[in-house]
């Protein structure tokens, strides 16, 4: 009733059997290359199923990885993006300070005298008093009177000074007057501050006075404040005024007041001479001999 065949060990000793003698044919000789390459072609897909899931666990592992990765690296390269684009702000504004410091420096070569640079602290918010504070004080050596220039014409002068800072009033403010004359001609008059950030008044000088818009106005020297030859002022209007003595002029600072953060107080290289001199030891001398 039931079906009889060879045993378990019958049939692995002939399986055996034939792989060696398979092997020894395929080793020795090439007639079974075909049989090979077609079993190969049934095998292929059986090796594609059983190596997909090992393939597919691989495959999304290295895609999650890189998606870490590239995010990882993405949000430092931001950071860095950052960091560089804040640098760059500050090598901009060190650029344009670089620029203003040469500016200055040359300035003070032509000056000829003794200058220091100072930087601005603090701007008075006082309503018409243009006073600005700046980060040098007395000592530094700086003092009351003092001239004080930016790279482009007369600043103002300093007010007052404490030891790591001093106070600069500046030419606009309305009780600031500076003795001014045109460059073109040589007339003198004084300049009035207006309480306008830049606007400077000219109200002495009568309706036939030869002044013009478009002339420079340079520090006169008179005074004993500010030396002679300073750019000041640019006229830019000249209206007569028929009807009263002094005609109606106003003019435009040079110096950029309401930019500027670096300002040169100059030490005047001219020094007051006595009227009188005091005698000297060898003249004294002979008059009490001959007395």
């Amino acid at each position: 009733m039931f079906a009889t065949g060879p045993s378990l060990n019958t049939r692995l000793l002939v399986a055996v059997l034939l792989s060696l003698v398979l092997l020894i044919a395929d080793h020795r000789s090439t007639k079974l290359q075909p049989l090979r390459a077609a079993l190969s072609l049934l095998v292929y897909p059986v090796q594609l199923v059983i190596n997909f899931p090992g393939d597919a666990a691989n495959y999304l592992s290295d895609t999650f990885v890189s998606y870490r990765t590239l995010k990882k690296e993405n949000r430092e390269l931001k950071e860095l993006q950052l960091v560089n684009e804040a640098k760059l702000l500050k090598l901009a504004a060190l650029e344009k300070e670089n620029i203003r410091l040469r500016a200055l420096l040359e300035n003070s070569f032509k000056l000829g005298e003794q200058v220091l640079v100072a930087e601005l602290l603090a701007v008075n918010l006082v309503p018409y008093e243009h006073i600005v504070v700046v980060n040098k004080g007395s000592r530094f050596g700086v003092h009351s009177k003092q001239p004080v220039l930016d790279a482009h014409g007369v600043v103002g002068q300093v007010v007052r000074t404490l030891p790591a800072s001093s106070e600069i009033m500046l030419i606009t403010d309305p009780n600031h007057a500076i003795p001014v004359q045109v460059n073109r001609n040589g007339l003198r008059t004084i300049a009035i501050g207006s309480g306008q950030i830049n606007r400077l008044n000219l109200p002495f000088l009568p309706n036939n006075a030869d002044i013009l818009p478009g002339d420079l106005l340079v520090t006169s020297g008179l005074g004993g404040t500010f030396p002679q030859g300073y750019p000041v002022a640019v006229v830019d209007d000249f209206t007569v005024r028929p009807n009263k003595p002094f005609a109606s002029i106003s003019a435009t600072p040079k110096a950029e007041l309401d930019k500027s953060r670096e300002f040169l107080i100059v030490w005047s290289d001219s020094t007051p001479v006595p009227l009188t001199e005091e005698p000297s030891e060898a003249s004294q001398e002979l008059n009490d001999a001959g007395q």
